[in-house]
């Protein structure tokens, strides 16, 4: 299936390659150019396991021209470290989604609470007009060009106590990622949220700084907080998706061939990660049952009624109107 990732992109990113042919130097002459490769996850991640093959896809295929170096469990620095060396070139690649907003403003839309009813509506939408504005934007306006994307597992609260509605949030340190409208929602449902990269999430739990954290269960498993977490209440209230991306100035400088080489791998991941999420997000669900977490039902109306007003107030008027036109998506 054509990956739809690259219409709208592909076209200006062939005629900056057409009028800007010194830059390509390096992908017409043979030279070996070196990305880069920053993400959060860990080895055992799908996240992970594409990136392998898509680097290994690229690599191949470019007959060595393009070599992907992996730096996992954000070793190259957190989420928003990694896109800013891109943009100062020490890096070339991340793996992001609904912190974009803080380059792009309608990336914010990618992780609204309570805006996706399911993941067939996160595909249509990625997928669609509103998937299409929102990674031009990012291309715009944070330098990075989407190359495919993951859909994500819901997002779900832990914690070690059950939280089954808003009530049970009373005097609840969380943290949430650097996502403004996620602040908003959770104070308004009446925890007391904060800012904290992935990788201090562990210690902070451990050191009860933080009483709990909102992830999928994929970063639940791979960030091992089974360990210091006992429950998973399931507020999923976040259904969204997450791009693989490449700063635009390195995307540019490679020849039209090796665009296409990079085009083509990608379009093998996407469907590499489509069959992998499929296989082992219920295996996760039963490791982590496993390793002595306790799924909690919870109700969620209560935590969508309690959001709703700080998810309308944070919203501007050009993004609550993208946010309408999300929940109008069949």
């Amino acid at each position: 299936m054509k990956n739809k990732l690259f219409t709208g992109v592909l076209a200006s990113a062939l005629l900056l390659g057409a009028c800007g042919s010194d830059d390509n130097a390096g992908g017409d002459s043979g030279d070996k150019i070196e990305w880069r490769f920053g993400h959060l996850a860990d080895e055992n991640h799908i996240w992970h396991q594409t990136a392998e093959k898509f680097a290994e896809l690229v690599e191949e295929n470019s007959d060595g021209q393009i070599e992907i170096t992996l730096y996992p469990n954000n070793s190259l620095g957190g989420e928003t470290d990694t896109i800013n060396a891109i943009q100062s070139g020490t890096a070339d690649m991340v793996i992001s989604g609904e912190t974009l907003q803080n380059w792009a403003p309608n990336a914010a839309l990618m992780a609204v609470p309570y805006a996706f009813r399911d993941l067939d509506h996160v595909k249509s939408v990625v997928e669609g007009e509103i998937g299409d504005q929102i990674q031009s934007e990012i291309q715009d306006q944070a330098g990075l060009t989407a190359l495919y994307y993951h859909t994500r597992a819901p997002r779900n609260l832990t914690s070690n106590q059950p939280i089954e509605s808003p009530d049970d949030l009373s005097g609840f340190s969380m943290r949430v990622p650097n996502v403004p409208l996620f602040l908003d929602a959770w104070q308004a449902a009446g925890a007391s949220p904060q800012v904290m990269d992935f990788n201090e999430v562990f210690t902070g739990l451990q050191q009860g700084v933080i009483n709990g954290q909102e992830n999928p269960v994929d970063l639940i498993q791979s960030g091992g907080l089974a360990e210091v977490q006992d429950y998973v209440n399931r507020t999923e209230h976040v259904y969204s998706w997450i791009y693989i991306l490449v700063g635009n100035e390195q995307y540019n400088e490679l020849s039209d061939e090796l665009k296409e080489v990079v085009q083509n791998a990608a379009e093998e991941a996407q469907a590499l990660g489509d069959e992998l999420y499929e296989s082992e997000i219920d295996n996760i669900e039963q490791e982590l049952m496993d390793s002595g977490m306790e799924f909690v039902d919870v109700d969620q109306d209560a935590f969508r009624e309690a959001m709703m007003p700080a998810i309308e107030a944070s919203l501007d008027d050009e993004q609550l109107e993208l946010y309408n036109q999300i929940l109008d998506v069949e």
